[in-house]
């Protein structure tokens, strides 16, 4: 099971704002072999934008050994396309680039805690009617949670 992990899961360990998120994700990074879990060089750079010094370091330690994949062209021109067929607003691009990233990376799943524009029944469905026009497979957007 190849699982991507967005930056909201990982901002989600350290986030005591909700504290039944944050259980739920600390229960998902305890109870998942982390050999199958992957992020992208967006990942990174969102971690290293992130204003809290202290926060970002705590970041940037959690998502030690996780495999980087890579950020082809190709996912860059797919997400152009979720966001035509509305699937992400075009105003949240690098959220449709998640999603792009995962699937030409062949993931069977992405994982967020990004209610707004990636876990919602609009992106799911646009995305993977996308993903068949375009020739990919389907992937499957859940939460942490949903994986327990």
């Amino acid at each position: 099971m190849k699982l991507y992990l967005d930056t909201s899961v990982i901002s989600a360990l350290f986030d005591d704002r909700n504290p039944e998120r944050q259980l739920l994700t600390q229960d998902f990074f305890e109870s998942k072999t982390l050999t199958n879990c992957y992020i992208s060089g967006l990942t990174i750079a969102e971690i290293d934008r992130t204003p809290d010094e202290a926060l970002r370091e705590k970041m940037k330690k959690a998502i030690v050994g996780l495999t980087i994949v890579p950020m082809p062209d190709k996912a860059g021109r797919l997400a152009e396309k979720y966001i035509g067929f509305g699937a992400v607003p075009v105003n949240f691009a690098e959220d449709a680039l998640h999603i792009a990233i995962a699937v030409v990376n062949e993931m069977e799943f992405l994982l967020s805690w990004n209610f707004r524009h990636i876990v919602r029944r609009k992106t799911k469905d646009a995305v993977n009617m996308v993903n068949t026009l375009e020739g990919y497979t389907h992937i499957e957007i859940f939460t942490p949670a949903e994986l327990l």
